[in-house]
């Protein structure tokens, strides 16, 4: 599917200082990436805080990222969790005819063997409606998707058309990339080891730091998808610094100061996870100040 290769981003949820979901705030999030040439979306991922949204608010975020895109850019909805039945059932009531493919984390506390995560997968893969982008993080989930397991769901279910690698493993990734079907695309879920796969034959990434600065991230990933791996690696050298800052303090603590530095939202997190401390929201606005005087 070639509307998710090359730059996409998982929108941040902003908050107001009330905890309530700032609508003109996303909306404005959502206009920063179009004109910054991010090439497709991903609404309620994980960096969208979506465990602590209600079912309304999920609607609401889900509407105005909408609205705000307009048709511009595809879509993709994160629908994942470790209730797999209850999954089964969310994607049979949502109506998702604004997206283009669904992303679905591997299931996260149960910590299931190989086998219950292609289980999981089968039974999202067989009612789903649309394109399924599995999700391997396993420093969330507690447990590491596999690349035979991948490669299997791959080779069994044709709507299962990506995974989004977050294991931060190279020799991983390489091993994905050498055993994947043709036309399975292999998507980085790392912002630092996003250009390395992508030069080993990776498709794309699913970014962080690519929504505060999707300019110079969006010409990252377009130079080494295109083989200009030293024009490339000029803006991963840019930016280096800030992949590894805004998870510092855990995500999206860290993307959110950038937002806030930029003028588009304010830093607000939701319990468990705290906002950044000063000293992190310094050397983040240090390294946002550094950037900007590079021209992109």
């Amino acid at each position: 599917m070639k509307e998710l290769q090359g730059a996409g981003v998982a929108l941040i949820t902003p908050f107001k200082e009330d905890g309530a979901i700032d609508v003109l705030a996303l909306k404005k999030v959502v206009a920063h990436n179009i004109e910054g040439g991010i090439d497709y979306l991903v609404v309620l991922g994980t960096t969208a805080e979506s465990v602590t949204l209600t079912k309304a608010e999920k609607l609401l975020v889900m509407r105005t990222v909408e609205e705000a895109n307009a048709g511009v850019l595809p879509l993709v909805i994160g629908v994942g969790g470790n209730n797999t039945m209850g999954l089964v059932e969310e994607l049979q009531t949502l109506d998702l005819s604004a997206y283009t493919a669904i992303l679905s984390v591997s299931p996260y506390y149960n910590r299931p063997t190989q086998e219950g995560i292609f289980q999981h997968f089968k039974a999202l893969s067989l009612v789903s409606p649309l394109p399924i982008i599995v999700y391997n993080v396993p420093g969330r989930t507690g447990s590491n998707m596999l690349p035979e397991t991948v490669v299997r769901l791959a080779e069994s279910f044709e709507n299962i058309v990506a995974v989004k690698e977050a294991c931060g493993d190279m020799q991983q990734v390489l091993e994905l990339i050498s055993k994947r079907p043709e036309g399975f695309l292999i998507l980085s879920g790392d912002d630092i080891t996003a250009l390395p796969s992508i030069v080993a034959g990776g498709d794309g990434v699913i970014s962080v730091i690519g929504q505060g600065l999707p300019v110079e991230f969006s010409k990252m990933v377009h130079e080494g998808l295109n083989g200009n791996t030293d024009e490339a690696y000029k803006y991963h050298y840019k930016l280096q610094e800030g992949m590894k800052l805004i998870f510092e303090e855990g995500n999206p603590a860290g993307i959110k100061v950038i937002f806030e530095y930029l003028g588009i939202a304010k830093p607000f997190v939701r319990l468990p996870l705290m906002s950044a401390t000063d000293s992190l929201k310094h050397r983040i606005v240090s390294f946002m100040e550094s950037v900007i005087r590079i021209p992109a």
